[in-house]
């Protein structure tokens, strides 16, 4: 299967697939002519990549993911770690969007917002 069928299988770009190939993620046999040729384990592999980057797991931790996925030997606490440190991230950026959202809704709910230059906000973003 050619590149762009994986891909619309996959849903992930071109670019992308040929990006994974780059950084060693996924490596696509070769046809006759030179084209890549993506097999149906390449479709598997590409599949759980593109889930494991909606989650928003790094390149590094999709690369462990995979060997992990890979390695019928593993201990599943292994991927419960990697899974762990990556919700703990996520929690963490999460409490920090939510302290962001109600410092601006604070800033936002003191402004008039009317014709006068005084704006709450403005001095609030002065420190």
């Amino acid at each position: 299967m050619n590149i762009k069928d994986v891909g619309n299988r996959v849903g992930l770009p071109a670019k992308t697939i040929r990006y994974y190939e780059d950084i060693g993620l996924i490596t696509p046999d070769r046809a006759a002519n030179g084209y890549r040729d993506f097999s149906e384990a390449h479709v598997h592999k590409l599949t759980f990549l593109a889930r494991a980057r909606s989650l928003g797991f790094s390149v590094d931790d999709c690369r462990d993911l995979l060997a992990l996925w890979e390695d019928q030997d593993r201990a599943s606490a292994d991927v419960r770690a990697i899974a762990k440190d990556h919700l703990a991230q996520i929690e963490t950026k999460i409490a920090g969007l939510q302290d962001m959202a109600a410092t601006l809704s604070d800033l936002v709910r003191d402004c008039a917002g009317d014709g006068r230059p005084d704006c709450p906000i403005l001095k609030g973003l002065e420190g």
